[in-house]
């Protein structure tokens, strides 16, 4: 199973600040020297963490794969065409939340998102949808022709008991194995960490977890590398 790093995070930490340091860019290499599949960077509208200069910078030094993640905002999917990242994965966003709440809701916005698609693959660019684990949300993506999802763990992750972290977990189970007998490429991701990640790395469906927070919470107290291998070891 591959590993998706999203290192949104090290931007954070620059941001505090308002300050030239740490670079995404220079995190992004010591992701891929420790194993990383893939790097990830959200490019809210807001502008939050990642910048623009972030997603040219790292254009050209990512040699494994460059995930961006990105609303359907006309603003965004410009800096996307002009970028060319290896994927664009569209999420839903809000400007008020801390992070991504939930997955893209593609029965209710298909119309919007298939205008992003058309624009993002005029350039090449791999698509891949944000979504919650539910059979209605797999069949909208499919009738846009996408062939790639990254299933949302938040639920999982977030549940409160036992019971419900099963049934959570289920969900993610079925999901998985309808989108990959539909023929699609299943990804997921959101809120996984060192404890809860191994059930998900479980699903044998599933080609790559991307996860960041809990890995740049990691690395503040061992380093980024290892932090990085530590997380490539448990989804193995």
């Amino acid at each position: 199973m591959n590993l998706g790093v999203n290192i949104d995070h090290i931007a954070t930490i620059r941001e505090i600040r308002k300050a030239i340091s740490p670079e995404p860019v220079f995190a992004a290499l010591l992701c891929e020297s420790a194993g990383a599949d893939s790097i990830v960077v959200h490019l809210r509208e807001d502008r939050r963490h990642i910048k623009e200069r972030d997603l040219y910078l790292l254009k050209k030094v990512v040699r494994s794969k460059l995930n961006l993640e990105m609303s359907t905002a006309a603003d965004v999917v410009r800096v996307a065409c002009e970028v060319c990242p290896d994927q664009a994965t569209l999420v839903p966003e809000r400007r008020q939340e801390l992070t991504t709440e939930g997955g893209l809701d593609v029965v209710r916005n298909s119309k919007k998102i298939a205008q992003a698609i058309k624009r993002l693959r005029k350039h090449n660019i791999v698509i891949s949808l944000f979504i919650d684990p539910l059979r209605d949300q797999i069949d909208a993506s499919l009738k846009l022709a996408v062939k790639m999802i990254e299933l949302h763990t938040g639920k999982y992750c977030g549940a409160a008991t036992p019971a419900a972290k099963r049934a959570r977990l289920s969900e993610l189970v079925k999901a998985a194995k309808y989108a990959h007998n539909k023929g699609m490429i299943v990804n997921a991701g959101h809120g996984l960490d060192y404890y809860n990640v191994e059930p998900i790395a479980r699903i044998s469906q599933i080609q790559e977890l991307n996860i960041g927070y809990s890995i740049v919470c990691r690395a503040a107290l061992v380093g980024l590398e290892r932090a990085v291998r530590e997380m490539k070891e448990l989804i193995k």
